[in-house]
């Protein structure tokens, strides 16, 4: 029974994890710049322009969203942009169906009988260091491409997905940690604690 409340407690938490993955595929808000413009006239109001930037689209608040990375940042000398960000979408896209994989994983383990359960930690463990190692590697070359491209200037920042990213595969590591520290502290299924002899059959 503990191992199948470690497995199930470690599951609610991936869930939240992989929920956390999607939203930051589909929300384009990895990257937001914000800026105020001041009014013309005393009278007039303030002028906000705000853009964001997902995986795969672009929004911004004039003109709406578009398609990203556009044709333009993919040819010149902006190919080298173009497939980093690219690689990012594949990378996170990747990440999707490896936490589909564990979810399931995780099913099997935790409803496939004690044998699964007691061998089952080394499986997910693998999966769920894999799913974060992708994650923190999309992470990273965002975070690269934020400190070194000439387009991300003063006012730009790193918003929602990236948060999201960087939560998610912090749960997954640490998922996988304790479940492998589980499997060597708690107890086997179905055992018994041995009852220590008193002190009279001590010295019978």
């Amino acid at each position: 029974m503990t191992r199948v409340i470690v497995y199930s407690a470690a599951l609610v938490a991936f869930i939240a994890a992989t929920a956390m993955t999607f939203a930051s595929i589909f929300i384009p808000d990895w990257i937001t710049y914000t800026t105020t413009t001041a009014p013309s006239t005393p009278s007039s109001p303030s002028h906000t322009f705000t853009k964001v930037i997902g995986l795969h689209r672009s929004c911004e608040s004039e003109h709406g969203c578009a398609h990203f990375p556009t044709v333009e940042d993919c040819s010149g000398t902006d190919r080298y942009f173009c497939s980093m960000w690219r690689s990012v979408g594949f990378l996170m896209s990747f990440a999707a169906v490896l936490e589909l994989v564990t979810l399931v994983a995780y099913l099997v383990v935790i409803n496939g009988g004690k044998q699964k359960r007691e061998a089952g930690w080394k499986v997910l463990s693998f999966l769920l260091v894999l799913v974060g190692v992708v994650q923190c590697a999309s992470m990273a070359i965002v975070a690269y491409l934020f400190d070194n491209d000439d387009r991300f200037f003063v006012g730009w920042q790193l918003d929602k997905s990236f948060i999201l990213v960087t939560v998610s595969w912090s749960i997954a590591i640490l998922s996988a940690g304790f479940i492998s520290l589980s499997a060597f502290v708690f107890p086997e299924e179905g055992d018994y604690e041995l009852i220590p002899p008193s002190e009279n059959e001590m010295y019978r």
